[in-house]
């Protein structure tokens, strides 16, 4: 560690300290050559979660452009916002959790775990969502979805 008042690389460590319920080390130091005592921080540096793009781009996870496409999915419908967010939080738990270790998910399945979280809370707005994601090109395309979740609410039993 460059010591700030002279510049020099030899220090000792003094005091270490485990703060922000350990996720960071704070550490007193004291340079070797001039006596000036200062202060340190250490943070783990993570790997960004990050998001397979079809064209194999990557880029990082964009919560807000989650947010957005949930929220222009059941715009005008009787959800709150509270539970746009809940379910925000539970769709990107879930994609960090399948990523495992690789910490990267495919917009695929991305987009089928939000489909997923759509269907469970309200038909008209996994409709809607379906529609943009999987690029309905006709009606009958529009219509077989809908059937699909009519077969699917009877054999749920709902």
């Amino acid at each position: 560690m460059r010591c700030p008042n002279c510049g020099n690389i030899d220090d000792k460590v003094l005091e270490s300290r485990s703060i922000v319920n350990g996720e960071c080390i704070r550490r007193r130091r004291e340079c070797t050559v001039c006596g000036y005592r200062f202060t340190s921080y250490e943070r783990i540096e993570e790997k960004p979660f990050m998001v397979v793009k079809r064209d194999e781009r990557r880029q990082p996870f964009d919560r807000t452009k989650l947010e957005k496409g949930i929220e222009r999915a059941l715009e005008k419908r009787p959800v709150s916002m509270n539970t746009i967010e809940q379910l925000c939080i539970n769709i990107e738990a879930t994609a960090i959790n399948l990523s495992k270790e690789s910490r990267e998910i495919k917009t695929s399945d991305l987009g089928e775990i939000v489909l997923e979280q759509l269907y469970n809370l309200d038909k008209v707005a996994y409709i809607r969502f379906a529609s943009v994601y999987r690029h309905f090109e006709n009606l009958d395309e529009f219509i077989t979805e809908v059937k699909n979740i009519n077969n699917r609410n009877k054999s749920e039993g709902k």
